[in-house]
């Protein structure tokens, strides 16, 4: 865990004086990474609150908002390398709410959607802490705006699926034949090591060579890229123009309403 200018540190002991009621846990959502689509809510918690905990994904503009007296804990962790690991965070968690802090547990994207909410509210509840839980834009959403497509169309998708791809990675095997439908949006976070698998799974379950999917990294930022092919090329349009992690992944009809001109200033490759 690393401190931040803050100085505060994970085995720092309560105040003397300070008052005995338990602090306030607040789970917020930063958005997909622009600082302009921080909610309002979020953004009065960040300069309010005691400490901030938060994630790698948080970029540095939205770091920026927070007040200089206000304590930071980074506890960022990146694909298989977890340097701080989760049963850690929620024990910082209570261990400031407790010292009577009211806290922000900040989170990027939506904290409910793959963003191990959960576990954190069970611990934190566990401890008889207040928490409350204030919702993001996921990746999914913005990316979708910025590129002027819906992950809804009647003509194209009547559901919307997201999907975490870690399982991939741990051993695990997703239904491929219950994902590989004409009439819903595909959306997969967390999947760039495995856009090969994903687009073999989905082909070889009946879905079409040139079905189309997309792959966007730094979501909402100015430095936004997108790949648009199919299911047959995107592996190797990946190979020649690599992309950066953490990358999503939307596959599904709706790709081909995507717009390249609401993309202004950023680099999409499209079939």
């Amino acid at each position: 865990m690393r401190e931040d200018r803050s100085g505060a540190s994970l085995a720092r002991t309560p105040a003397v004086g300070r008052a005995t009621r338990p602090g306030h846990v607040y789970l917020v959502g930063a958005g997909a990474g622009s600082a302009d689509l921080l909610t309002l809510r979020a953004w009065r918690l960040l300069t309010q609150v005691d400490a901030i905990v938060y994630d790698r994904l948080i970029g540095g503009d939205i770091l920026a908002m927070i007040p200089p007296q206000r304590e930071r804990y980074d506890v960022g962790k990146a694909r298989g390398h977890h340097s701080v690991q989760q049963a850690e965070i929620g024990a910082l968690l209570a261990r400031l709410a407790r010292e009577g802090k009211s806290v922000v547990r900040l989170k990027g994207g939506d904290p409910g959607i793959f963003g191990r909410m959960g576990e954190e509210l069970a611990i934190l509840g566990e401890a008889g802490l207040p928490t409350e839980v204030v919702p993001g834009i996921t990746a999914a959403s913005a990316v979708a705006a910025t590129l002027g497509m819906p992950l809804t169309d009647r003509a194209h998708a009547q559901q919307l699926r997201l999907v975490t791809a870690q399982h991939c990675r741990e051993g695990g095997e997703p239904d491929w034949h219950a994902l590989a439908r004409r009439d819903e949006t595909l959306v997969f976070y967390m999947g760039l090591s495995k856009v090969g698998a994903i687009c073999r799974g989905l082909r070889d379950a009946g879905l079409p060579d040139d079905w189309p999917i997309m792959l966007a990294a730094n979501a909402s930022l100015p430095e936004q890229q997108t790949l648009i092919g199919t299911l047959d090329d995107m592996p190797d349009r990946l190979a020649a123009t690599p992309l950066p992690s953490p990358c999503l992944i939307v596959v599904g009809g709706v790709v081909t309403m995507a717009d390249a001109t609401h993309h202004a200033g950023r680099v999409v490759t499209q079939a």
